[in-house]
């Protein structure tokens, strides 16, 4: 039996496969655990990390609004360093919930997926 975080690893690969961030649009990559939400900005041409954020960091609840808070963060972050669009990596999770309160969060804040 595939387990359920196979499934996603899976999903996750088919759709590595065709996004890849660069300086100008670079990758808003997600992580979601069961304690914490995680979230990347990338440029995959120099397999260079630009920015980060957690809730871990941010000491707040991985819930909606700690998502949300997350996304702020992150927006944030983005804005010091001059990014006012990226390419959304969801990582195979659907696109609801603690992902989808992030995505809205950071659009809300100006940024363009």
């Amino acid at each position: 039996m595939i387990s359920r975080n196979n499934k996603r690893l899976h999903r996750k690969q088919r759709v590595r496969a065709k996004i890849s961030g660069n300086a100008k649009r670079p990758r808003l990559s997600v992580y979601r655990s069961l304690k914490n939400i995680y979230v990347q900005l990338i440029n995959d041409e120099k397999g260079a990390t630009l920015a980060s954020a957690s809730s871990l960091v941010l000491g707040v609840k991985p819930n909606m609004e700690g998502a949300a808070k997350v996304g702020k963060a992150m927006a944030d972050k983005c804005k010091e360093l001059k990014i006012s669009e990226i390419v959304f990596d969801r990582s195979g999770y659907r696109y609801h919930g603690r992902i989808k309160a992030l995505a809205d969060e950071m659009r809300k804040e100006g940024l363009k997926f």
